[in-house]
């Protein structure tokens, strides 16, 4: 990425690529966002209409969790009906304990999926652990799928960390817990990966993850995991909450890890609020990506907070009705548009900093604040071209939105 003046430019990790399905993870790929469904995935209908909705939100991979046979067995219908509806969003699946049971039983399952996810903690328990991870890892190979091993500290392998205790205890300066904890993630992901490896699985299809609750844990974890391979790495904040506190914890973390070139796909793991959409978390993925000036995904809108100078409400209207519209559009726009999502819009609420900020975007609107005339001039690339006024400023400014798209961003086929 390219820096502002005067500050360093983003230096991304270069992680060996890896496939899925039409698009790569690591090398020189943009950061890859993603998102998990809540359905029950045998109920086919369901998970069909959230994985499009999550993949028209601006999910790149989804993931469905696979846990017992009808699961499996609805996994090949749903592939199928996305294909139908021309969603192409590449499904992973989600395995704990039986994984290596359900792709033996339902190969069909095993072809329609793009990525397997297994748990090194929970693949399997005692002397059955290293039979069950090989056998899902020789699926991979045959189905030519990569895996990610994605290993979390909630589900942590017991064996390896009574192990690690022991020679912590051993030690002439032991470590803290936490600190052993930490290396007892990055080992698993490590000597799991390498086992696949040794069972014939390249490198090239593997993606790692150490996923654990805690931001400043997360951020060590996954600086050591970089440092000590080159692995393509997913990024989540596990467990990360509800509403303002999972969106703070997530962006928190992941910002830091982004700024120093670490990750090659995130997920927001946000617990829904009720009734909420789960299309919710994607928004924030993209968000982080855009605002950290990574990718870019869709028109974001800059407005002022408000304060004495703006006691109506108008520009707050305006600007979530702005926001609300170019998210809407978005989909028919990325298919006629080239570049569009670079478009930057400003809403702004009084005469003290709206022209200024309004002739930095795209288009930019100065609002009148209170005891200001009852005008709302209109900038476009800097420059002023037309005084909005009366009980039609919304309708009107939308309608300039659109005009502007259709004139500057070029129009694909």
């Amino acid at each position: 990425m390219t820096g502002i003046a005067g500050l360093s430019p983003i230096l991304r990790r270069v992680a060996v690529p890896v496939r899925v399905g039409a698009l790569q993870l690591g090398g020189d790929a943009p950061v890859v966002v993603q998102s998990m469904t809540n359905t029950d995935t045998a109920d086919v209908d369901a998970t069909v209409r959230q994985v499009a909705a999550l993949w028209r939100a601006g999910s790149e991979l989804v993931r469905i969790t696979v846990n017992n046979a009808e699961s499996a067995a609805a996994v090949p219908r749903i592939a199928d009906k996305l294909a139908m509806m021309n969603v192409a969003a590449p499904l992973i699946g989600d395995f704990h304990y039986n994984g290596h049971q359900l792709l033996e039983r339902e190969p069909a399952c095993a072809r329609a999926l793009a990525k397997y996810r297994i748990n090194p903690g929970n693949v399997g328990f005692g002397h059955k652990r290293d039979t069950q991870f090989s056998s899902i890892i020789e699926f991979a190979m045959q189905c030519a799928k990569p895996v990610r091993i994605g290993v979390n500290w909630g589900s942590l392998d017991q064996t390896l960390l009574a192990t690690m205790m022991d020679e912590n205890h051993a030690r002439a300066e032991p470590w803290d817990v936490a600190t052993v904890m930490r290396e007892a993630l990055i080992r698993s992901a490590l000597e799991s990966a390498a086992r696949a490896e040794a069972l014939g699985l390249g490198r090239d299809r593997i993606v790692l993850s150490c996923k654990v609750s805690g931001v400043q844990d997360l951020i060590a974890v996954y600086r050591a995991l970089a440092a000590r391979s080159n692995y393509a790495l997913h990024l989540g904040l596990t467990e990360a909450g509800i509403g303002s506190k999972g969106i703070v914890a997530s962006t928190a973390a992941l910002s830091v890890l982004l700024q120093e070139g670490i990750g090659d796909t995130i997920r927001i793991s946000l617990t829904p609020e009720p009734g909420g959409s789960r299309t919710a978390e994607v928004v924030v993925a993209q968000e982080l990506l855009q605002t950290m000036g990574l990718r870019a995904f869709t028109p974001l809108v800059t407005a002022c907070p408000g304060c004495g100078r703006t006691t109506s409400s108008f520009f707050q209207e305006l600007a979530q009705s702005v926001q609300n519209h170019v998210r809407a559009r978005m989909p028919e726009w990325r298919l006629k548009h080239t570049g569009v999502e670079n478009l930057t819009l400003a809403v702004m609420g009084c005469v003290v900093n709206g022209p200024g900020e309004s002739k930095f975007a795209n288009i930019g609107i100065s609002l009148p604040g209170t005891g200001e005339a009852p005008v709302a001039p209109v900038f476009v690339d800097g420059k002023k071209t037309v005084t909005l006024r009366g009980d039609h400023i919304a309708q009107e400014f939308l309608e300039l939105i659109e005009n502007y798209v259709v004139s500057h961003y070029h129009q694909r086929g």
